[in-house]
């Protein structure tokens, strides 16, 4: 079991805060320190750390010395030969803690499709959430190799005897690792069978609204059963005067004469 098993998990390399970089003299008097740009890789760390992988890949046509000149340089076939092998790649074959927070990783270094093993010693800084609620774990770390053994041999001989640029090559780590929720250790084996089932089944239909009989929408609504009902109001005669102003308003010669002679008692 892990010392520390707050790092178990999934993590992936956060590369706009981590640094992969380099180191080695030149002309025998000053250094020069390089880093590349574009890393990637992740890390699976175990309850039990011998079943922990880790990989880092390196696209070599990013170096970066702040000198475009020797960048260009570094990119040709005398050095990295960017583009033969456009990547540098470790992958762990062992992670053993060593103390508390300090741990030795081992693994495949692959350059120009030379493989060595090698171990790198790296220090947990810490883990932390950060104002994003992303879980962060620090690890810094170098390791001091030689170059030729990956067939980088290029050089130019100085006037003294030395050398202009050496063979020994300080490799610098400095990574921020971000845990991925979404790979977290799965729940218990039961819960989970539950909750796949749960999800499996398919909800159950609602009732469908039994359809009305095809009748008339002026159709009234049937009372319920039993109740009485008020008896129906009477039917009023037929008023004769509104027959009368039914009539045609045409005025008749004949009959305003009738009434005329009625009235002076000529009839």
């Amino acid at each position: 079991m892990t010392e520390n098993p707050g790092i178990t998990g999934h993590w992936d390399i956060d590369p706009s805060h981590s640094r992969l970089g380099f180191s080695t003299r030149h002309a025998m008097v000053s250094r020069v320190r390089g880093a590349f740009n574009d890393v990637s890789g992740s890390a699976d760390i175990a309850e039990d750390l011998a079943d922990s992988t880790a990989e880092v890949i390196i696209q070599t046509a990013s170096v970066d010395t702040r000198s475009e000149g020797r960048d260009e340089h570094l990119r040709s076939a005398d050095f990295f030969d960017v583009e033969t092998y456009p990547e540098i790649r470790f992958v762990s074959s062992a992670i053993d803690e060593v103390d508390e927070g300090s741990y030795i990783v081992t693994g495949e270094l692959t350059i120009r499709d030379m493989t060595k093993t090698v171990s790198v010693p790296l220090e947990l800084i810490g883990v932390e959430t950060d104002p994003f609620g992303n879980l962060r774990a620090g690890l810094e770390g170098s390791r001091r190799i030689d170059r030729k053994d990956w067939g980088v041999t290029w050089n130019t001989t100085l006037d003294s005897g030395g050398v202009l640029v050496s063979d020994k090559i300080t490799l610098e780590f400095e990574l921020s690792l971000i845990k991925n929720l979404a790979e977290a250790a799965p729940a218990d084996s039961s819960e989970t069978a539950d909750e796949d089932e749960a999800s499996t089944e398919a909800p159950e239909p609602a009732p469908e609204a039994t359809p009305a009989p095809n009748t008339p929408e002026s159709a009234p609504t049937a009372e319920p059963a039993g109740k009485e009902f008020p008896p129906p109001p009477p039917v009023k005669p037929a008023d004769k005067p509104a027959e009368k102003a039914a009539a045609p308003n045409q005025p008749d010669a004949q009959s305003s004469g009738n009434s005329l002679g009625k009235l002076f008692g000529l009839r």
